[in-house]
């Protein structure tokens, strides 16, 4: 994929952070054959969770929006941290969104657009992928948003 997926970013005026470290007894990558599978990444900023709370309750849907897009920078990192270089990341094949939501809330959809939105932005259409997008009653340290992904990488 050459470097296009590190222009885009330079484009978007992002700066993928360090890679966050797993908080529990999990890796936050593991590598079979041609796939990258990344574990959920929280919308973590400056070291820190960037939106706590409920959609529907404590945070609106464009907060949601933008916990999803920091949650796909930070899995970028991973899939950088990983590979040692953007340019081996060949597709996003799969996201799975998890929204910390009210039970009335049903725009889990448009939050996880926020990821998505952002993959095709830095990956072009490498970056269009599957994907679900779920209520979650609670999220770890009452994160708003974390996604989870499955890149193609060449070997």
């Amino acid at each position: 994929m050459s470097d296009t997926i590190q222009k885009n970013l330079e484009k978007l005026g992002v700066t993928l952070p360090e890679a966050a470290a797993p908080a529990a007894n999990y890796v936050p990558f593991v590598r079979t054959g041609n796939q990258l599978f990344i574990s959920g990444q929280l919308p973590m900023q400056d070291g820190k969770i960037a939106k706590t709370g409920k959609i529907g309750a404590d945070l609106g849907t464009e907060d949601g929006v933008e916990a999803a897009r920091l949650c796909a920078i930070n899995l970028l990192a991973q899939a950088k941290a990983a590979t040692g270089d953007l340019s081996k990341v060949v597709r996003l094949v799969k996201i799975v969104g998890f929204v910390n939501s009210t039970g009335d809330f049903g725009d889990q959809p448009k939050v996880i657009n926020g990821a998505s939105d952002f993959m095709v932005a830095a990956m072009g259409e490498a970056g269009r992928h599957a994907r679900s997008a779920v209520s979650a009653g609670s999220l770890p340290f009452n994160a708003a948003v974390e996604i989870e992904a499955i890149f193609e990488i060449a070997e």
